[in-house]
Formats: C-alpha cells, sequence, structure tokens
C-alpha cells in the first residue's frame, strides 16, 4: 500500500505547529498503525530529519498511552479499538490519512501528536483510591460482593485512561474518564466508606483542570476503545448531588482538618 500522511508537527508546547505531508510507501497491510509511524520515522532519520513523536508502549490496547486523532477520529475508524491496535488494512492504497493530537486546552501539545495528560492523574490523586485498610488479597476476597455490582464495577474499571472521550467530546468533557474511576470504586463495599468525599473530591479537580461540561452528545462512548458507557456519567451525577445534599464537606475550623 501506499498512502499520504498528513502529520501535525509542533516542535514544542509554546511553539506553533503545522500539517506536514509524508508519503509512506509500501506499507503492509498487516502493519499495526504504529508501525507504520515506525517505518516512516525510520526514513526520516536515514535522511536527517526530525521524526513523528507520539505516545507508545504495551501496544497491546491496554495501557492507554498511545493517542492520536486519526482523520477526524480519536484513535481512528474502527469502533473499540486503540490506535495501536489499528491495523493499515482498515485503509485503502492511496488514501490520504490526517494524524493529529488531542485537542483540549487540559490537554497541552509538548511535541508532534504527544500531549500532556497529566490532569487525568491529578483527578485520580484528588479521590480515586481507597485509603481503609481491607487487609490482604486473601482478607479482601471475603467480602461479598453482589454480582451485578462486581461487573459494573469490573466494566468502569476497564477504563485506560487515554483520553479519547476528552478528544472526542465537543466541550472536552472528562466526565466519562472522571465517572468511570468514581464507579469502579464506589460500587464496592470496600469503596464505600469514602464514597461521598471521593466524588467530590474529584469533579471538583475534574473542574479544576480546565475540562468542559458534558452535554450529552455521547461522543465519549462512541470513542471509548473500552466501550465505556454513559450510563456511568448519570451514576457518577447521581452520587455528587447525593453527597452536596446529604453529605456536605465539613468546614474547616481552627485546629481541625477539613
Amino acid at each position: 500500500m501506499n498512502v499520504t500522511l498528513k502529520v501535525w508537527r509542533q516542535k514544542s508546547r509554546d511553539a506553533a505547529g503545522s500539517f506536514v505531508t509524508y508519503e509512506a510507501r509500501d506499507v503492509s497491510p498487516d502493519m499495526s498503525f504504529l508501525e507504520m509511524l515506525d517505518v516512516v520515522n525510520e526514513g526520516l532519520l536515514v535522511k536527517g530529519e526530525e521524526p513523528i513523536a507520539f505516545d507508545h508502549d504495551c501496544r497491546e490496547g491496554i495501557c492507554g498511552t498511545c493517542g492520536m486523532v486519526i482523520n477526524g477520529v480519536p484513535h481512528g475508524p474502527r469502533r473499540a479499538t486503540t490506535a495501536c491496535q489499528l491495523h493499515m488494512r482498515s485503509f485503502k492504497d492511496g488514501d490520504s490519512i490526517v494524524i493529529e493530537p488531542w485537542r483540549a486546552s487540559a490537554f497541552p501539545v509538548l511535541r508532534d501528536l504527544v500531549v500532556d495528560r497529566g490532569a487525568f492523574d491529578r483527578i485520580v490523586a484528588a479521590g480515586g483510591f481507597i485509603s481503609v485498610p481491607t487487609g490482604s488479597a486473601p482478607d479482601g476476597n471475603t467480602v461479598p460482593v453482589p454480582k451485578p455490582a462486581a461487573e459494573a464495577a469490573m466494566d468502569a474499571a476497564a477504563c485506560i485512561g487515554c483520553g479519547a472521550c476528552v478528544a472526542a467530546c465537543p466541550n472536552a468533557s472528562a466526565m466519562l474518564f472522571t465517572a468511570a474511576k468514581v464507579s469502579h470504586l464506589g460500587l464496592l463495599p470496600q469503596g464505600q466508606p469514602e464514597r461521598w468525599d471521593r466524588v467530590r473530591k474529584m469533579v471538583t479537580q475534574m473542574d479544576a483542570e480546565g475540562f468542559g461540561t458534558c452535554t450529552n452528545h455521547l461522543e465519549c462512548e462512541a470513542a471509548c476503545p473500552k466501550e465505556i458507557s454513559v450510563e456511568f456519567i448519570a451514576r457518577m451525577n447521581r452520587d455528587y448531588t447525593r453527597s452536596m445534599l446529604l453529605n456536605p464537606p465539613r468546614e474547616s475550623t481552627k485546629g481541625e482538618a477539613g
């Protein structure tokens, strides 16, 4: 296959970027999309040019590191597929492919296709954990968990934090990501002691990071490579409302932690 690539190139966060055209020749249809970029980069290095910077790690659709918008779609044209799992057979010989980074003010471009997704880390750090001791793994496994709750928690925990939901949303909302991280703990017995503080703190941090609000376009669910349901957003909204009405944050007083 021969394809034409129009790739966003940007040297740094503060530099101006632009699209640069490259020709990818003799591409095997069995190559993954990232393998194709590897070949293009090898050619650029031979010519003494700067290779295209892009995030990658496991290349198995697990880590959530890879992320790029391919022909206007986060992760490319195949549903429930990460960019590293996308193969060139999804395109045709002679195709023109536009590749650009996630577009969101909360995900500033660091270089080319690489963005800073540290905002997600800070949302998780705000409350996406269980600090109550639950004992060893065998001890934790003795806690009865209803099967529907366990299955729903596992569905939420499937989120790999890639950021496709943000890139797809017209408002650059992180509601689907945050809802998944809130829900996979809030659905389990071990997550109940901090349930209300967790949702309040994580939503507050999400807003502080500059993500947009959810207006129910559902683009996040469509773009999610793990098909996380927007029902988790509704669940998070219910928990957040309840936390503010029935479990409001305590006012800090002198000499007392809030």
